[in-house]
């Protein structure tokens, strides 16, 4: 089973974009701050719509994005991520970011969309995907 959970977008006002999607409904659900990766991900949703989010992503340093790269990912939960990226792997897609942590992966759409994988849980380690290498940009 594949579960929707959130898409991402980069923002350089968080607060004028929270006013926004309040203009639209959506209410604050979470915010984590990470001082070590200087970013703040700020997580929101429609009341009694918890479960489809729309994940605000703060990159403290970050002056403003062009070319599009503020439109961040599409993020799906998978009942076996490792099961996932093979099925993924024998159609031909490449693991942008391998599940090396038995929890998260990226690929991307033919139109380079990236989606981020979640396993439910973490997963042990398990070969081909501990030691294989990202393969640039998920």
């Amino acid at each position: 089973m594949t579960k929707y959970l959130h898409t991402m977008i980069r923002v350089s006002d968080p607060e004028a974009t929270i006013r926004f999607f309040e203009l639209l409904g959506l209410r604050e659900t979470k915010r984590m701050e990470n001082e070590k990766g200087r970013f703040t991900l700020i997580f929101l949703a429609a009341p009694g719509d918890e479960g489809a989010q729309v994940e605000l992503t703060h990159n403290w340093d970050q002056q403003g994005y062009g070319g599009g790269r503020n439109f961040g990912h599409l993020a799906y939960r998978v009942d076996n991520i490792y099961e996932t990226c093979q099925r993924l792997m024998d159609a031909g897609v490449t693991i942008n970011r391998p599940p090396r942590d038995g929890h998260m992966a990226f690929v991307r759409t033919p139109d380079n969309i990236s989606i981020e994988l979640l396993q439910d849980g973490t997963l042990d380690p398990a070969e081909p995907w501990a030691s294989m290498p990202n393969t640039g940009e998920w």
